[in-house]
């Protein structure tokens, strides 16, 4: 098992506070034994903090000991790939055998945050989508000891992520469609789908991506996990009451509410959902893991079985309580304790 995290910032939290209660949380990953703890990318959301991948692993990799440290992902339509590959070619220098990069091809933000991003060069522009693969092959090529040519008027400039590199960070492709799956068997890199987040076309990615595997000199078979969310408590109803912040907040999304910080369990126990969005908080629910710890691990174990996974990376959502410190997160803690147990 691994684990996901998007720092997310509650009502009673600064983002200094998200940051702090997040680097417990991997140190607690780090002494139950998960295998990897990755960080996301979101851009100007009020409830995630998560907003610079590089910068988060630099930190929670310096405060641990022998976890894998990651990205889950960055955008690489946001960034050049020459940017990408000093920043993981740098945290694999100092971190030898413990980085990953996971690649994904969406913003991650708003169109005006895109624009932004890119120096108001045209956002994520249709060009930065439809060259997404030259752009990994570029990252890939940039962090090896080697590096990359690259011909400017006639001549041709070496261009590396870092002078001497010993290693080069594992390097993953993410996707919600079939189009990472696609690309990721092509190239012969190891591919995840984001449970987590789609809940749908699971099956059908992974198995496409299986199906359509190319063996490259990095990988020789196909490498694939898949996240989910999960709140594990002592009791169902206690984790069904801690499911029910992040549940809000994801239903605002989805229907295009006003998004504010994540609320505390207290708070979302004082909203009703509107009937004609119950079938969608229901929907949404079901392909969560929820419940006491035998419930919730045997959850675990069906998805596994029924995907074909050697590894599920968990995303811990579980809400915190009225009074919680505010530099904490004792029940996204409690839910990788009791997995682990």
């Amino acid at each position: 098992m691994s684990v996901l995290d998007l720092v997310p910032v509650r009502t009673d939290q600064s983002s200094g506070e998200a940051i702090s209660a997040s680097l417990s949380l991997a140190r607690r990953a780090d002494e139950l034994g998960y295998h990897r703890y990755w960080v996301a990318e979101h851009h100007n959301m009020p409830a995630v903090a998560a907003t610079n991948p590089p910068v988060l692993i630099g930190l929670i990799a310096a405060a641990t000991q022998r976890i894998r440290v990651g990205s889950g992902g960055v955008m690489l339509p946001n960034h050049a790939p020459l940017v990408v590959a000093e920043q993981f070619g740098l945290l694999e220098a100092a971190f030898p055998g413990r980085i990953d990069l996971g690649i994904g091809r969406a913003p991650g933000t708003d169109p005006v945050t895109s624009y932004a991003l890119r120096h108001g060069a045209g956002g994520v522009s249709d060009e930065a989508v439809t060259r997404f693969p030259e752009y990994v092959e570029n990252v890939l090529a940039m962090m090896e000891p080697e590096g990359v040519g690259l011909t400017v008027a006639g001549r041709t400039h070496a261009l590396k992520a870092t002078p001497v590199a010993r290693s080069v960070p594992t390097i993953w492709l993410l996707g919600s469609s079939d189009y990472s799956a696609r690309l990721a068997a092509e190239k012969g890199m190891p591919y995840v789908f984001a449970h987590h987040f789609s809940g749908q076309g699971t099956a059908e990615a992974l198995e496409l991506y299986r199906s359509s595997f190319r063996p490259s000199p990095e990988l020789a078979e196909p490498r694939t996990f898949l996240t989910v969310n999960a709140v594990v408590a002592e009791s169902d109803e206690e984790a069904e009451r801690q499911a029910l912040p992040n549940l809000m907040m994801m239903l605002a999304l989805r229907t295009g509410s006003p998004l504010g910080p994540q609320l505390l369990v207290e708070e979302a126990e004082k909203l009703e959902v509107p009937a004609a969005h119950a079938p969608l908080v229901e929907a949404m629910r079901s392909r969560w893991v929820v419940g006491g710890p035998a419930s919730a691990r045997a959850q675990l174990d069906e998805l596994a079985a029924t995907y074909g996974v050697d590894e599920v990376m968990v995303h811990p959502v579980a809400g915190a309580h009225v009074g919680t410190e505010p530099d904490r997160s004792p029940q996204r803690e409690e839910t990788l304790r009791l997995l682990a147990a």
